[in-house]
């Protein structure tokens, strides 16, 4: 049975969306103090079962952003917390799951993590 996050999550694959970069790329968590390898934000409006704003990596680009609009290609399942992740990438590119978790371990490296594309 999927878990509330994961369905939550499911509603925006292959869908466009827009993610708001808290943490942009090259930014330190502000408790965990590691540095984001890619830019980090949230769906606004769309809560999450942790009461905050569902998640979302915005990968493809290597430059720090404020905002973006793009294509969510594929989850990132955390099977030991209930907080998944919406990959989103901008329109037109393509990324394999193992470069999605390539991109991503800097965070994930603490979950047990895989990538879903459905």
């Amino acid at each position: 049975m999927d878990s509330q996050s994961l369905k939550l999550a499911r509603q925006f694959l292959h869908k466009e969306v827009e993610v708001t970069i808290d943490r942009p790329l090259g930014s330190l968590h502000p408790r965990h103090g590691f540095l984001y390898e890619v830019n980090y934000g949230f769906i606004a409006g769309v809560k999450a079962p942790d009461g905050e704003d569902l998640d979302a990596y915005y990968l493809g680009t290597d430059k720090p952003l404020a905002i973006a609009k793009g294509i969510c290609v594929a989850i990132v399942h955390r099977k030991n917390d209930d907080d998944d992740k919406l990959v989103v990438v901008p329109s037109g590119i393509s990324i394999t799951d193992e470069e999605i978790l390539k991109q991503v371990h800097f965070q994930e490296q603490f979950f047990d993590s895989v990538v879903l594309r459905k």
